[in-house]
């Protein structure tokens, strides 16, 4: 089976109005038989014997409770198997819902895809129902993953970040002030473009951007629409110091000459 290619709503249709019509919505559930195989395979089977050594770091930023929005960098289709190592069951005891294109969810691919917490979402046409359905796990305080960048792109630095994440998150926070949503950005590297058979994984969970501080309280339209714009700005911005960061740290530096770099 395919594995599916994640999407975020990219749609500049999504409404900033804090009342949505009562559409029906789409779903999506994690099944609480599924899922713990699809995790224990993934865990103990699938990244084993395809990976070589999986780095994880900043686990310590995740919350053990409360919505949570997953930012990660999209580099692969494995991508969608090796976060749930990080941040899913097999590390906090929680499931991760994605975000998927709606091509993504037929058939068989789909029953499965349904069943380990994806939903639809028409990329082309974003549909009320979808934006519905993500405010409303949320609300349940359940962790959303949605690739800010859109497709997979396999070059070692941030691309353009689509708005639909952080409108989504303002619209959530508008419908109940309490909520508290945390966003997690989250750098995935492989170590080359194309992942191989041993080739390593790192990833880094950098520190969480709150909702609530970016709208102080206020649900007002232009007051969403800024919010949303400076959530998207900072979410770049801590991602591309996150993947410089990595790659400081793991490029190769030429070591200095005998008797110190002023010596001729």
């Amino acid at each position: 089976m395919a594995l599916p290619i994640l999407l975020p709503m990219t749609s500049s249709d999504i409404s900033e109005s804090t009342s949505l019509p009562a559409l029906p919505s789409c779903s999506s559930r994690c099944s609480p038989w599924l899922t713990p195989i699809a995790y224990w395979l993934g865990q103990h089977l699938v990244l084993p014997l395809y990976f070589g050594p999986i780095t994880i770091t900043g686990q310590q930023h995740i919350p053990s409770q409360g919505p949570v929005i997953f930012a990660p960098t999209h580099r692969a289709r494995w991508d969608s198997i090796v976060l749930p190592l990080a941040a899913g069951r097999p590390a906090t005891g929680r499931d991760l819902h994605f975000m998927v294109t709606d091509d993504e969810v037929k058939g068989l691919q789909g029953w499965f895809i349904r069943r380990l917490g994806g939903f639809p979402v028409n990329v082309r046409r974003p549909t009320v129902s979808s934006l519905r359905h993500g405010i409303d796990l949320l609300r349940n305080q359940a962790m959303l993953v949605i690739y800010p960048e859109g497709g997979i792109r396999r070059e070692d630095h941030i691309h353009s970040l689509k708005p639909g994440l952080a409108r989504l998150a303002v619209q959530a926070a508008a419908t109940e002030p309490d909520l508290n949503i945390a966003i997690l950005p989250v750098d995935i590297y492989y170590g080359e473009a194309y992942p191989r058979w041993r080739c390593p994984v790192q990833i880094h969970v950098g520190a969480p951007l709150k909702v609530n501080a970016y709208l102080q309280g206020q649900t007002a339209p232009e007051v969403l629409k800024a919010g949303a714009k400076h959530i998207t700005t900072d979410l770049k911005a801590q991602l591309r110091a996150m993947i410089a960061e990595r790659q400081h740290r793991t490029i190769p530096h030429p070591p200095e000459p005998v008797g110190g770099p002023d010596r001729p």
